[in-house]
């Protein structure tokens, strides 16, 4: 296993363990499959844990695996506060000693305020007094690095790097990634500041191996090396020395094996000329699948209506290379569950995104076929329901 600093120069396993896709039985996870599989990550040098309050189950199964294993002591604990479900810094508290019960545990190595989407979300934030609340956990011990998840476009995200002395941060970053969400600018910007940032969602929740379209799983299929989707994936991000770690939902021992394997071999330089060319085919035939040519470049933002346009065309692609679901549900987390919501449906068609864009894209016809497939009815409800609820 190989390991990278943290900014206190702590050593992080490059590969860490995602533990909100432990395999369920019975309506709950089964405990004893997990057990398996997450303690040879651990005998396999991670010791990097990732769970959050909201993954069902997750945070009380992780406990009691390093219960019964005593091994607390040997991993970092990272899991994160839902502020989205929060009115008041006692119910922050309330969360926070439930989040330490289920864990086993009297601190938490890495919290992360979840899904920080927003710099209005981090004032509402400091107006009830996070950073009161952060600055005495911090004291105490209880809490010994503070930090963020994201969803968004780069913009935002340098902006909130920027807006607190935080310990790291926390992207959703792969090879289809890299000009989109906080993208390869955002992870060199927030490691220029002295930031680890983890990299969550590297296969895009395995979207990248499981549901590839068939003509790049014929160039796996037919690969000379033997290169398989998930380990060049991987590989593509370690090659990165502004990557600290590496979180991997994995739910079956073949996926622990196969990533450990390929962490050991891992540093910065590790992709070859030929699985750089190999990543780049896999790419045109995911974007053969796409409904706009949007590169993600940005150039047509800021939107006076505040529609996250690059997101999107992000999404709405995402949506035939990855599975209607897929696409839809990732719509959903970048422009409904925001402070000041992004959607397609906000354009009132004032074309200035188009006479900025470099590919000379129909913006205004494309985000009006975008909202019509991804802003379903289900969608509207969902929407409604975060908007009411941020009200009270």
């Amino acid at each position: 296993m190989q390991y990278r600093k943290d900014k206190k120069g702590r050593d992080l396993s490059l590969l860490g363990y995602g533990c909100m896709r432990f395999t369920r039985k019975g309506g709950g996870i089964d405990i004893d499959k997990a057990e398996r599989e997450l303690m040879a990550a651990i005998r396999g040098g991670v010791n990097y844990l990732d769970t959050a309050y909201i993954y069902p189950g997750s945070e009380a199964a992780v406990g009691e695996i390093l219960r019964r294993n005593r091994c607390r002591d040997q991993v970092y604990l990272a899991t994160k506060l839902p502020h989205y479900l929060i009115k008041s810094m006692d119910g922050v508290e309330k969360i926070f000693q439930e989040e330490l019960r289920r864990l086993g545990t009297d601190h938490i190595d890495y919290y992360l305020m979840h899904m920080l989407t927003d710099l209005a979300t981090w004032e509402k934030l400091k107006r009830l007094g996070m950073e009161e609340w952060i600055a005495g956990k911090l004291k105490t011990g209880e809490i010994r690095n503070i930090g963020f998840s994201y969803h968004g476009s780069t913009p935002m995200f340098q902006r909130l790097v920027d807006a607190y002395d935080w310990d790291f941060c926390q992207i959703q970053y792969n090879y289809m990634d890299e000009t989109s969400q906080a993208g390869v600018e955002g992870l060199r910007y927030a490691h220029a500041r002295g930031l680890p940032v983890i990299i969550m969602e590297p296969l895009r929740g395995g979207r990248l191996v499981e549901l590839l379209p068939e003509a790049a799983k014929e160039l796996f299929r037919r690969d000379p090396e033997g290169r398989t989707p998930a380990a060049l994936a991987f590989q593509w991000l370690f090659d990165q020395p502004e990557v600290t770690c590496v979180l991997s939902g994995m739910s079956s021992m073949e996926m622990v094996e196969e990533n450990l394997a390929t962490a050991d071999q891992a540093r910065p330089g590790c992709m070859t000329d030929s699985s750089r060319a190999l990543i780049e085919r896999v790419r045109e035939e995911i974007r053969r699948s796409v409904k706009a040519g949007c590169t993600g470049c940005g150039y047509c933002m800021p939107c006076p209506k505040e529609v996250d346009i690059p997101g999107t065309f992000r999404c709405w692609n995402a949506m035939y290379s990855e599975g209607r679901a897929s696409g839809r549900r990732d719509y959903l987390q970048c422009t409904a569950m925001r402070k000041n919501p992004s959607s397609a449906s906000q354009c009132v068609g004032c074309g200035k995104c188009e006479s900025r864009c470099p590919q000379h894209l129909p913006i205004r016809q494309l985000l009006k076929s975008a909202a019509d497939e991804l802003e379903t009815v289900s969608y509207k409800a969902a929407k409604w329901g975060i908007r009411t609820f941020r009200l009270w």
